[in-house]
């Protein structure tokens, strides 16, 4: 069994910064690409960014390319996803996500992945 507990959202003014974390627990975390995906009322939850198993290999959503970076630590099973020059339209609640297939190939579906964290609220606002 796999549990996720994201932390570290809140209210930001336009253009600044939130960096959001992401603590697993389990067996072989490391082996599993994450994710994170967001959701604001409304609207179906989207894609962000992923990581696989290596943390170099990273993917994002066009939306947020050049502003949002996601991290990986193997050593704590913790995944991060520090957010910059954010917007209005990043407001939603973000969630973490794991994949247990390993080897797929596509990465932005919410549908494959398996364990999810509660979520955290970040809203952009003046």
């Amino acid at each position: 069994q796999v549990h996720l507990v994201e932390s570290g959202g809140g209210l930001v003014q336009p253009g600044g910064s939130l960096r959001l974390s992401c603590a697993a627990s389990g067996r072989n975390i490391n082996l599993f690409r994450m994710a994170w995906f967001r959701q604001s009322p409304g609207k179906e939850r989207e894609f962000v960014a992923a990581v696989n198993r290596n943390p170099l290999d990273k993917f994002y959503a066009d939306s947020v390319k050049g502003r949002f970076t996601i991290g990986r630590d193997n050593s704590k099973d913790t995944v991060t996803l520090e957010m910059n020059s954010l917007e209005p339209e990043d407001t939603a609640v973000y969630y973490c996500a794991l994949m247990t297939s390993l080897g797929t190939s596509t990465y932005s579906y919410s549908t494959q992945y398996d364990y999810w964290g509660q979520g955290t609220q970040v809203t952009v606002s003046s």
